[in-house]
């Protein structure tokens, strides 16, 4: 399967979550976007470490995993973001040890697998059928903006009665709006409807 790399594009508080947070990761080439709801102390910990210039009082989990990997000549290669289940995202960080060159997949939560990936300063992954599937498209032209402006506000009646085209338009105004998690209701809603 194809891999393609992400980079995080932004940390955005939930509008409708408390303490959740939708980690946004953009393909270095490309337009698509993968929208992922985490926690609080999953984001405060992506945040230090992009940050770079807080320096908590003591280290956190992440922190703490890459001393212990340092102590044992064990680096983080790469992150893979590599299965989507009911609208879970799972990933695995691929470790190589220095000396003996041996590698190994561990699974972790996406949060924490990114969290590392940016402690590491290596790259992220996810398979093409994951962004096909859980991917929002970025669109920036004239008419396309024009289009959404006019375009009505999601009304609170269900997705359910919209049809497939009326919801890509509000998939669209969403991802305008910045509402990653309605955008995320609304791709699933699309993928439920094209599956069947």
């Amino acid at each position: 399967m194809k891999l393609v790399q992400l980079d995080i594009t932004a940390i955005r508080q939930s509008d409708s979550q408390n303490n959740a947070y939708v980690l946004l990761l953009n393909e270095t080439v490309g337009k698509r976007q993968l929208p992922i709801v985490i926690g609080w102390c999953e984001a405060r910990a992506i945040a230090i470490a992009l940050e770079g210039d807080q320096e908590p009082g003591r280290p956190l989990t992440h922190d703490l995993f890459k001393a212990f990997g340092e102590a044992y000549n064990i680096t983080v290669q790469k992150v893979i973001i590599h299965t989507l289940i009911e609208g879970i995202f799972h990933a695995s960080f691929h470790c190589k040890h220095k000396i003996s060159g041996e590698e190994i997949a561990i699974d972790a939560r996406t949060s924490d697998a990114i969290a590392l990936a940016i402690r590491y300063s290596c790259p992220i992954f996810t398979y093409e059928e994951i962004l096909v599937r859980a991917g929002i498209i970025i669109n920036s032209s004239k008419e396309e903006e024009e289009l959404l402006l006019k375009e009505e506000k999601i009304e609170d009646k269900g997705l359910a009665s919209y049809s497939i085209k009326k919801l890509e338009k509000l998939l669209q105004k969403a991802i305008e709006e910045e509402n990653y998690e309605k955008a995320s209701e609304i791709r699933d809603e699309i993928n439920k409807r094209k599956a069947n």
